[in-house]
């Protein structure tokens, strides 16, 4: 049996160590496949981004895929490419990272706030098609946590509409719905951040059945040339290319499309061992009442169990949640928040009036929402030492 790390200091339990809320799970292989490209005197877009891609494209079973340097060059590519403008809408929820939203913004769109369910944290069919208008170009709805989103509503709804349908999945890579691995079907939105469950150092993939626009979302990422960055038929070198428009420089390098690769061999194991890490969690929460863990969809899905996300009481807590995030931090035990409202961010209240209680359920969460230590490689005595410090927090 681990042992727990803490010690006593002063009337405070505390960690010998730090934990942090995410760490990426990198083995020895992979840092060593790394130095090999290092060493290969090849180490931006080539075969291993090509192998990359291949291997991504037969685990989601996603008929064209597109890796680039993050997700948000995924999403600012994906603009261009559908001409996303002035007088556009972008659905999308305010529950999520801000990057989707700002693309929307530098394009002189208009975000178009949904509020997500209570306990889910994801928007419902019923609410984005309420948001819809003549001028909406795109609906963005967001997998959260690891749980997927109720998919056949969303596709009818954008169908009926005549609208596009993203899947922002950064959360999801791994999961499934019905039956489908997230990425299948239609278009979805990955990322290979360090603390998702596989890492690029920073990266993303666009997935697509859409084989024109794949084939746009390609040539846009590198420069608008006619061909793509690593061409298989001349391994890269196409000095003949010809810019077909203007594009940008998002292309991934092989060092890390090979990190990428070794990853995601080992994804289901990783995504295996965070199931385990979350059922405990559940397990152990379920006697404190001021933690409220969210709720788990009653349709039929595969949990890519990304984040360990908790709800605070902070009535019964008797504090915020900020306060309880900086009172762990001085027990070693760090947190992560996902998210801050978007909509009521600076930039968003000035500009587009924005105003509380807009979104009754988003700002509900806003306030109260943390994410605890989290990762494939945590052990016994660190998710031990993580109740143990809310415990000690909550005495207070």
């Amino acid at each position: 049996m681990l042992v727990s790390s803490f010690f006593q200091s002063g009337g405070k339990k505390m960690r010998e160590t730090f934990l942090p809320f995410s760490k990426p799970c990198i083995s020895e292989e992979e840092i060593a496949a790394v130095a090999d490209v290092l060493r290969s005197g090849w180490i931006t877009t080539g075969p291993k981004g090509a192998q990359f891609e291949s291997d991504l494209k037969n685990y989601t079973g996603a008929e064209n895929v597109v890796c680039m340097t993050s997700e948000t060059s995924v999403m600012q590519t994906l603009a261009r490419a559908i001409g996303l403008g002035p007088g556009d809408e972008v659905i999308t929820p305010s529950m999520t990272w801000v990057s989707m939203v700002n693309i929307t913004a530098l394009c002189g769109a208009t975000p178009v706030f949904v509020d997500c369910d209570r306990d889910t944290l994801m928007i419902s069919p019923e609410a984005v098609e309420k948001a819809i208008t003549p001028r909406t170009k795109l609906i963005v709805p967001v997998h959260f946590a690891g749980a997927a989103l109720d998919m056949d509503k969303f596709r009818d709804i954008a169908e009926r509409h005549k609208v596009m349908l993203v899947e922002d999945a950064a959360h999801a890579l791994g999961g499934e719905y019905k039956g489908e691995k997230i990425g299948k079907r239609g278009h979805a939105m990955f990322s290979f951040h360090p603390i998702k469950n596989i890492t690029t150092g920073e990266g993303g993939m666009f997935a697509t059945d859409d084989a024109e626009l794949a084939d746009r979302i390609r040539s846009l990422k590198f420069h608008g040339l006619g061909v793509d960055a690593y061409d298989r038929q001349t391994h890269g070198r196409a000095p003949q290319a010809q810019v077909m428009e203007p594009g940008f420089k998002f292309n991934l390098p092989d060092m890390q499309a090979v990190l990428g690769i070794g990853q995601l061999r080992r994804l289901d194991e990783m995504n295996r061992k965070r199931g385990e890490i979350i059922a405990c969690y559940r397990e152990k929460l379920a006697d404190i009442e001021e933690i409220m863990p969210l709720a788990e969809p009653d349709y039929e899905f595969v949990h890519a169990n990304h984040l360990m996300v908790v709800r605070l009481d902070i009535d019964k807590a008797g504090m915020s949640r900020d306060e309880f995030m900086s009172e762990l931090k001085a027990r070693n035990i760090g947190t992560g928040l996902h998210f801050r409202c978007v909509h009521l961010q600076k930039y968003y209240r000035d500009s587009m009036n924005c105003q509380s209680g807009m979104l009754p359920n988003t700002e509900w969460n806003s306030e109260r929402i943390l994410s605890l230590p989290m990762f494939p490689d945590m052990t016994e005595a660190d998710l031990t030492d993580v109740i143990a410090a809310i415990k000690d927090v909550l005495k207070k």
